[in-house]
């Protein structure tokens, strides 16, 4: 059985203060589970602003400045940076150091992982919420409550290692997520269905209504009050996770757009011949698992999402 108690942490370097960075600071912050928070960001008023918020207790200057004294490092960026960033690690990083991902995809993050040293304990990482919102203003504390939080550990079976992923765990459920655990290959393809994909299918249907000239943009804009507002609210996620995510999920991506088009093929055919049974039986299977998510506490069964008449902020998991 593995330990509940919260694990408490002297210093937490967080790299990339986004929307997932920001909110693990607030939910560390307000659980006391660390005594520093130390930012790191390429971006220097992303920095500033962090601070401002108080996110953050030092903003550092480098990677080496921001990890060499962390007991946990959280990578909040997007996973084509985790290369660099594990490179860094791998030079900077203190002996014992917990690190963790927030990463929608695995396979890459469990590569680079696997080439640090054993003295460093890489737990990748990924929690499935967030929100269309970016940058540190986005964050909030209690991002995570509710949601799933997948662990990807590594092929090691040394005691060290064991005792990091009963923490990591630990740590997520400190911060009111659910844990499972899986491997890697099996996390991205199951995430290419329920997020990869309808993110792709979202960008797709804000190209094919900009592309179709006999609509203008004005009349997008003043009847998106229907399901196109509603579905394409995902589009406005941040464009270069979203392409890192596409890039680095390729073969997950692509076997699960395939069965997408086989699907789709068969509505258009339905659709073409008249075949009201088959369009009945495939939304009345849509209508299912809509009330099951909804029955597991993923999404509420209130009207308009649950959101205020005004507020289109929504609750989009990565």
């Amino acid at each position: 059985m593995t330990d509940q108690t919260p694990p408490q942490f002297t210093n937490t370097a967080i790299i990339g203060i986004g929307l997932i960075g920001s909110s693990l600071a607030l939910a560390l912050r307000a659980r006391g589970l660390t005594d520093k928070i130390i930012g790191i960001d390429q971006d220097k008023d992303v920095l500033a602003r962090a601070a401002a918020l108080n996110l953050i207790d030092h903003a550092a200057a480098s990677l080496k400045e921001g990890v060499s004294d962390a007991d946990l490092i959280i990578i909040a960026t997007p996973v084509g940076a985790i290369g660099e960033i594990v490179s860094g690690l791998r030079e900077h990083a203190r002996d014992g150091a917990v690190i963790i991902d927030a990463g929608s995809v695995k396979g890459v993050v469990a590569t680079a992982a696997a080439t640090l040293p054993e003295r460093l304990l890489f737990v990748p990482s990924h929690p499935v919420s967030g929100t269309e919102q970016s940058g540190p203003e986005a964050g909030f504390a209690t991002l995570f409550e509710e949601r799933w939080c997948i662990l990807t550990p590594l092929a090691r079976t040394d005691e060290a290692y064991r005792g990091a992923v009963d923490k990591v765990a630990a740590l997520w459920r400190a911060v009111g997520a659910q844990v499972d655990i899986m491997d890697a290959e099996h996390h991205d393809l199951a995430l290419a269905i329920t997020s990869h994909l309808p993110h792709l299918i979202a960008f797709t249907l804000i190209g094919a209504a900009d592309d179709l000239e006999s609509v203008t943009e004005a009349e997008i804009v003043k009847y998106s009050a229907g399901g196109f507002r509603d579905f394409t609210r995902i589009a406005a996620s941040d464009p270069v996770m979203w392409r890192d995510v596409f890039l680095h999920n390729r073969e997950a991506v692509i076997e699960a757009l395939g069965r997408f088009t086989e699907e789709l093929i068969a509505l258009q055919r339905a659709i073409r011949w008249g075949d009201g049974k088959a369009l009945h039986a495939a939304f009345e299977r849509g209508q299912a698992l809509r009330h099951t998510i909804i029955e597991a506490g993923q999404e509420t069964a209130s009207p308009n999402f649950g959101r205020d008449q005004m507020d289109d902020k929504g609750s989009e998991q990565n």
